[in-house]
């Protein structure tokens, strides 16, 4: 039952790391429209990189953000923690998988092994 459980975790803990490095390219983080007519209807999207607009005919104009400095605060911070949340999940992924019950990696050490997948449960959770 112990082996079962700690693949599970793992494999939940992978999963996280894929979605939220899914996550970081959507273009869809923010979305505003401004109704007016059928022709001048536009929508605003954005996420942690760029920003773009789509008018009802289906033109889309996209532009990067100029400048790190000049964005908002919370945009800074949404930046900086996923793409930490990225690195984090994938050293906790490695080090996960050495501490794993059913690799041979350290060989019989069960301490090591145990220190490792606790390890790595700390960084998937940071």
């Amino acid at each position: 039952m112990n082996d079962i459980a700690e693949m599970v975790a793992f494999v939940l803990g992978f999963l996280g790391w894929v979605m939220a490095g899914v996550a970081v390219p959507n273009r869809y983080w923010k979305e505003s429209t401004l109704e007016g007519s059928v022709i001048t209807t536009t929508t605003i999207y954005e996420n942690l990189w760029i920003s773009c607009a789509s008018d009802a005919s289906g033109i889309h104009n996209c532009r990067e953000f100029p400048s790190l400095l000049a964005l908002s605060g919370y945009l800074q911070v949404s930046r900086a923690l996923m793409v930490t949340s990225i690195v984090l999940g994938f050293c906790a992924t490695l080090v996960s998988m050495l501490g794993l019950q059913c690799t041979k990696v350290g060989g019989d050490n069960y301490t090591l092994k145990g220190r490792l997948a606790g390890l790595g449960g700390l960084l998937f959770l940071l």
